[in-house]
């Protein structure tokens, strides 16, 4: 992050700083991040810069609020340099290989872990269904984004505000190092490149990202049982654990019937 490029923002800022992130002497400033609270609107204001800026703003919580280290984002656990670009993968061939880990299972399951795992993902067990349809006619992804930080910030009361330089939110995550899916993923490229796909066929915009846990807005949710379902597999392939540690029962038809027409989609690594 450029702290030229921060003095070009049309929106006055609150007082923050600069965050080198943890890679020792080599560390990078991929993140400003504010000393307190988020105010209430600015959000909002800064994401309709961000066509002429280049500069995504990010709702941070953290691992533990009351926390002066406001972990991870606060205390540099970040680690760009180990991140790949979004731009060198293909989304669809990376969620395939996600599913095709976690329905293969390996030589330490037993049979019937086998089991229990293909009965999650029915009715596709080990096939890979491919990805869901787009939504045709994406309506106000940027009203839908601002609703989503507004009742984020209602429920998370301590949450500051996070500016990344990135040509998208899909890419923020990426760019500023974040590792929060890292039980399942350590390179958040390939998770970047999932998300910007998602930008496309569901107007889906990064709002908000704790240590763990990544939330989005979503303009064009599927509205039908079969798109729901073929989304809900997507889910499973990035984030299993929004199933494995979800309500029960846990199972992609459960879960499909919980994101029909819901416009956030929220995912937490354990």
């Amino acid at each position: 992050m450029n702290p030229d490029l921060l003095s070009t923002l049309a929106v006055p800022l609150p007082p923050g700083r600069l965050i080198t992130s943890d890679e020792g002497a080599g560390g990078a400033r991929t993140l400003w991040l504010s000393d307190g609270v988020a105010p209430e609107g600015l959000w909002g204001r800064l994401l309709a810069e961000h066509h002429r800026s280049g500069v995504w703003p990010l709702l941070l919580d953290a691992l533990d609020p009351n926390d002066d280290e406001f972990r991870p984002w606060g205390s540099g656990e970040l680690f760009p340099e180990r991140m790949s670009s979004p731009a060198d993968h293909d989304p669809d061939d990376v969620l395939a290989a996600w599913w095709a880990t976690l329905t293969a299972g390996d030589a330490y399951d037993d049979a019937l872990d086998v089991k229990r795992r293909l009965a999650t993902t029915a009715p596709f067990g080990q096939a890979w269904p491919g990805p869901a349809p787009g939504r045709e006619g994406v309506v106000d992804p940027v009203g839908t984004a601002c609703a989503l930080a507004r009742s984020f910030l209602a429920d998370h009361p301590r949450t500051r505000l996070g500016l990344v330089a990135a040509r998208s939110g899909a890419e923020a995550p990426a760019v500023a190092g974040w590792q929060g899916p890292c039980n399942h993923e350590n390179d958040t490229g390939r998770v970047s490149a999932v998300l910007r796909d998602w930008e496309v066929r569901f107007g889906a915009r990064v709002v908000a990202a704790g240590f763990d846990t990544l939330h989005l807005s979503v303009a064009a949710p599927p509205t039908g049982e079969r798109d729901a379902l073929l989304v809900a597999a997507e889910h499973f392939a990035l984030c299993p654990d929004n199933i494995w540690q979800g309500d029960r029962p846990y199972t992609l038809a459960a879960y499909a019937e919980r994101i029909v027409g819901a416009h956030r989609w929220d995912f937490w690594w354990d």
